[in-house]
């Protein structure tokens, strides 16, 4: 998640437009200090979760799959990989979802999820993993951006993104709706609803539920970049990660995305654990999905035959 999860999550912080001096990339110190504040605000909220009502676990963790289809079915397969078509309502839905989890605003967030794709493990892929685990997982966000990255991605076209005005509106109102969303709601909700204490719902419903997502959606540019198995193209570096796929609703079939990236479920169907395409075909089933794009299976088989490492 995620560049995006599915292989992005920017977080919203500052993008490091820039490079330093000299060819360098010098470090954003501001991203540093919210990132580690962030992080020592998660650790403190889990002193607290004994102390919550049940009900605001419970939030929390509904808040939490929110936060991630915002990102999952929306900012990455919706909109960066147009792999299915979806209604004004189920956009609108997905936007506002997407400001929950906060990894910068959906025209960003593919922007940036389209040059990963398009230049995977070279110096223009935003969290390039060729770089190691860290920078992959969190490092990129903590540097400004490499010359490659801004000037290879000024050659793709992103015009098709700014033609959804639930686009527009999202970007043009982004920070409002983060506050929002990410902030706002999942604190007032258990305290107007069952009376859990501001305090509480707060560090637990908006500051550990938003760190949690974004380490997970990060482990999909890391961990489902290097560890793991690649029946599909054991030439390019993305693995087939269980534990990335439970964490991320879906996204950890990492080897199958890359080599199939149009496949509106970013894994083959059938015996696999996926929420993401549940999600979207349940929608299907309510009329608010269209023209789901799906690898064919023969072409799937060819492509084991030919590519892949024998493990499936």
């Amino acid at each position: 998640l995620p560049a995006g999860a599915a292989d992005a999550g920017r977080s919203g912080l500052s993008s490091g437009a820039e490079m330093a001096a000299g060819g360098r990339q010098g470090i954003v110190w501001r991203n540093v200090l919210l990132m580690g504040l962030l992080h020592l605000g998660a650790v403190y909220a889990l002193s607290l979760v004994p102390r919550a009502q049940l009900l605001t676990l419970l939030w929390a963790y509904f808040c939490f799959l929110m936060t991630a289809l915002g990102v999952t079915a929306g900012a990455h397969r919706l909109w960066s990989h147009r792999s299915y078509k979806a209604k004004l309502p189920l956009r609108i839905f997905l936007a506002a979802a997407n400001s929950m989890a906060f990894q910068n605003d959906i025209y960003e967030w593919s922007r940036d999820h389209r040059v990963h794709h398009k230049y995977s493990e070279t110096d223009a892929d935003p969290h390039n993993a060729r770089r190691g685990f860290f920078f992959a997982h969190i490092g990129w966000l903590f540097v400004r951006k490499h010359k490659d990255v801004i000037e290879k991605g000024r050659k793709l076209d992103f015009t098709d993104l700014l033609d959804d005005p639930v686009v527009r509106f999202q970007r043009k109102y982004y920070k409002s709706s983060v506050v929002l969303m990410c902030f706002v709601i999942p604190t007032v909700v258990p305290w107007y609803l069952w009376g859990e204490s501001l305090w509480n719902a707060y560090f637990l419903a908006s500051i550990l539920r938003y760190t949690i997502s974004l380490n997970v959606t990060w482990l999909v540019n890391s961990a489902a970049h290097m560890y793991g198995n690649r029946p599909y193209d054991k030439y390019i570096s993305p693995r087939q990660n269980t534990f990335v796929t439970l964490g991320a609703i879906g996204e950890g079939f990492h080897n199958y995305h890359h080599t199939f990236p149009f496949d509106y479920s970013a894994s083959e169907l059938g015996l696999k654990f996926n929420p993401t395409t549940w999600f979207i075909d349940f929608m299907f089933w309510l009329g608010l999905v269209t023209d789901r794009k799906q690898a064919p299976k023969e072409m799937i088989e060819a492509r084991k035959e030919r590519t892949g490492d024998g493990s499936a």
